[in-house]
């Protein structure tokens, strides 16, 4: 079978799994879990042979057309280089992953079926991404995504959290993607084409004629998908859906696509130095205020949802100084330890009861209670604070030793002042980084109080995948030299430099963070009331999010101890930790800037339809029908009355003309 055959299939299976999925759920639901598990496998081992053969060399390169247009073609075309290989890989494992997890996770959610045929539909679409060669057919996969999104994100559609939190995601993204299109239509006219390959060839050649229009027009788009500043706001809330959801969403699929997207595309972006200046603005400002945020957040899931912006914002800060190997190199990394993350965040509310640091840290025991999650997070918040030598220390110095580069004049492509931003921005995220991920392992696994329920193993369907996923998570840092020839030929080893102020910064957030957790665990420690208790579900409560999934996958759960919770993130932020807790209220400057106009706009389009439009077409109709009620009066069926009507109408003509005919004579 050749490569370009097994390349269709890669999407493909999923997307048939989907279909199926669909059609059989209520029918033949002995055959969801298959239809859900064995697609998405195959097409992850079929991702890995077309990475084999493809071999980080010649990129393949297929087309065919669509359909004619009298213009600008479109074609389905595929374009795989050692990037969308590799990419590839890492969409089909986690996929897989999450699918295997979900098994047990939601075994026992009546809406299973629908919710693994769309977790099929997104795998698929995410692949069309990777592997489309056509920027009109990866249009396909980015919005089909953003659809996927929806549903999934409100599958507890019953809460009023998650409806909200759907429509958020699915509004914000398009807000992106309205200009993302433009920007896409501006491409394909100054290149001539949508292909992938032609457009690169037009801006190699010189001939983009709005080369900063573009790329920000395109940035736009990507803010919204990857959540990147000012369009973020979405992910955090995006936590309602079910957590499985969020681990694909933050680590192989979406947010992943607009990064990819860039990268795949970069020369668009380097031909104007004003564009790299914008993305480093936009990752440094990301990358810092997700931190800050994170360290602020009870909800785990929504400690990891900054988390994800953040280290997202490495990514783009790395190809704003115009190294896509650093940045795709972190995606995979990032792509490993963040599903580990989610997927390991679902055995711990799964075993808890409660998606509440605050609440955990009342609870002794917990990390006993859950071992399998205890170990396989533990590897990943090392990964993610980038501790050597665990994944994310190795893709996040690469990240900083291009941000060097560019900031000593040494890049081909990005000017200084970009360097400075990622530089800089990225040396205060790595400590930030450190104390949230010290602080959710703290809180989470070495809390006193009340002993954690004992409700047994997880199913080795849940424990199994968290152990597969860590080894990438410890040992995907060991493939740094060879990725190098798989990319740009860039290398991606760290320096001195780099390794001193990143390790440094990580180690003085671990540092500061456990000394001040000490001191907080001392004071709550003091603050007990004895004999005052709460369910843990209350104690939840306090949390920045509704879980809905809380009531649905985890056990019964026991009371609490009402004490303080020991939480080191509000000694490290201090007067900040009320707004970090807010997302800095970003929501509610965009309700007034934004929202409160549109509804006042939509109020007064309301009373000018009501009171103005509606009032003229009433008086259209209520003149005919008061004229027709005073013709109805004269109307009565006396044939005597019409004869005297008619004689004396005759009479009154007959008067007129006389008169009429005497004044002419006159005249």
């Amino acid at each position: 079978m050749s490569t370009t055959t097994l390349a269709v299939l890669v999407p493909l299976l999923p997307f048939l799994g989907a279909v199926a999925g669909l059609l059989l759920g209520r029918t033949a639901p002995g055959f969801v879990k298959p239809l859900a598990v064995l697609p998405t496998l195959a097409a992850a081992v079929l991702a890995v042979l077309v990475a084999v053969r493809q071999g980080g060399g010649a990129a393949i390169n297929t087309a065919t057309e669509l359909t004619p247009t009298g213009s600008v073609p479109i074609e389905l075309s595929f374009h795989i280089d050692g990037f969308a290989a590799l990419v590839a890989v890492v969409v089909g494992v986690v996929a897989t992953c999450v699918q295997v997890y979900s098994t047990a996770y939601l075994r026992e959610d009546p809406r299973y079926p629908s919710y693994a045929a769309l977790v099929s539909l997104f795998t698929s679409a995410m692949l069309l991404v990777v592997y489309s060669g056509d920027l009109m057919v990866l249009l396909v996969g980015w919005e089909v995504m953003g659809i996927c999104s929806y549903f999934l994100v409100g599958h507890y559609w019953e809460t009023e959290a998650a409806r909200s939190a759907s429509l958020k995601a699915f509004l914000v993204t398009k807000l992106g993607d309205v200009p993302f299109l433009i920007g896409l239509f501006a491409l394909a006219t100054d290149a001539g084409s949508f292909q992938i390959t032609k457009v690169l060839g037009t801006v190699a050649s010189g001939g983009l004629d709005h080369p900063t229009l573009i790329g920000l027009l395109l940035l736009a788009g990507v803010a919204g998908k990857s959540a990147q500043f000012p369009l973020h706001t979405w992910l955090p809330d995006a936590m309602a859906g079910p957590t499985p959801v969020s681990a694909l969403i933050h680590a192989a699929t979406m947010v992943a696509a607009g990064v990819y997207f860039i990268a795949r595309l970069l020369p668009v972006f380097t031909a104007s130095q004003a564009t790299l200046v914008v993305m480093a603005l936009m990752a440094g400002i990301t990358m810092v205020g997700s931190g800050l945020a994170a360290l602020a957040q009870d909800d785990i899931k929504r400690v990891l949802a900054y988390s994800t912006v953040g280290q997202l914002g490495y990514m783009i800060g790395a190809l704003a100084v115009g190294d896509r190997g650093a940045a795709v190199f972190h995606l995979m990394s990032h792509g490993a330890f963040k599903a580990l993350l989610f997927l390991g965040a679902g055995v711990i509310i799964h075993a808890a009861g409660t998606n509440s640091l605050a609440a955990m840290s009342r609870m002794d025991g917990l990390a006993r209670r859950i071992p399998d999650a205890f170990w396989t997070m533990t590897i990943a918040l090392l990964a993610l604070a980038a501790v050597p030598p665990f994944a994310g220390f190795f893709s996040k110095e690469a990240v900083l030793v291009a941000a060097e580069h560019a900031a000593g004049g040494r890049s081909d492509v990005a000017p200084s002042t970009a360097g400075w931003v990622v530089l800089v921005a990225g040396v205060l995220t790595a400590l930030l980084t450190a104390a949230y991920a010290t602080r959710l392992w703290l809180m989470a696994f070495r809390g006193r109080g009340a002993a954690a329920p004992d409700h047994g193993r997880e199913p080795l369907a849940m424990t199994g995948v968290l152990w597969l996923l860590s080894v990438p998570s410890i040992a995907f840092g060991l493939a740094a030299v060879p990725l190098a020839d798989w990319f740009d030929g860039k290398e991606l080893t760290p320096t001195v430099t780099t390794s001193v102020l990143g390790t440094g910064a990580s180690l003085v957030g671990v540092m500061l963070t456990y000394a001040l957790w000490q001191r907080a665990t001392a004071r709550a420690a003091a603050g007990i009331r004895n004999g005052d208790a709460v369910p843990a579900s209350v104690a939840a409560a306090e949390s920045a999010a509704e879980t809905p999934e809380v009531a649905e996958v985890t056990h019964d759960h026991p009371a609490v101890p009402a004490a303080p919770a020991a939480d080191p993130g509000r000694a490290l932020l201090g007067p900040l930790h009320r707004h970090a807790a807010d997302g800095f209220h970003l929501d509610a400057v965009y309700d007034r800037l934004f929202v409160r106009p549109v509804r006042a706009g939509a109020s007064l389009v309301r009373f000018l339809d009501r009171e103005v439009v509606d009032t003229y077409v009433r008086g259209a109709g209520a003149g005919p029908r008061l004229l027709g009620g005073l013709v109805r009066r004269a109307q009565t069926g006396n044939v005597q009355s019409y004869l005297s009507a008619l004689l004396a109408g005759a009479v009154v003509l007959a008067i007129a003309t006389a008169v009429l005919a005497n004044v002419n004579a006159g005249s």
